[in-house]
């Protein structure tokens, strides 16, 4: 059996754009009957909550987050990654030079305190990108920078 191949989204409050990346991986992965692979979400200083904007706007696509919790993720684990994505926050904590994998920043926005109607717009992006990393990884692709990169 091979090894599974790890991806985590990263950001600092792990109480918005990190929380909506991975749901919407796990939601692909499940669907789409993927075997062998792992999300895992993230903070560097986790917040006390997922905002409620973002539970929202989720709920919005039939993904329901609102049991969810921030939480932090270790650098260990970040270490044993094949994907690191980072929301665009500055999680310095978060070395890509430290670890084996491949490191990507997508530079969102914050969602929070944005009104829904903004976070809709970011989450729509993250899902997106989301779809676009899950193909790469399926084909063994390495996304392209205009294919990771955000345009806002």
């Amino acid at each position: 059996m091979s090894e599974p191949t790890r991806i985590a989204f990263v950001c600092v409050e792990n109480a918005g754009r990190s929380q909506m990346a991975a749901a919407f991986a796990r939601r692909a992965v499940a669907e789409s009957g993927l075997d062998g692979i792992e999300i895992h979400s993230g903070g560097t200083d986790p917040a006390a909550a997922v905002h409620d904007v973002v539970i929202e706007a989720m709920a919005e696509t039939g993904i329901d987050i609102s049991e969810n919790r921030p939480r932090k993720l270790p650098r260990e684990t970040v270490m044993a990654m094949d994907y690191v994505i980072t929301m665009g926050c500055s999680a310095e904590d978060v070395c890509p030079a430290t670890w084996r994998g491949d490191s990507r920043d997508w530079g969102l926005p914050d969602p929070g305190g944005q009104p829904l109607d903004v976070v809709r717009e970011i989450r729509d992006e993250i899902a997106e990108r989301v779809e676009s990393l899950l193909e790469a990884v399926r084909t063994g692709d390495k996304p392209t920078a205009g294919e990771i990169e955000p345009e806002f």
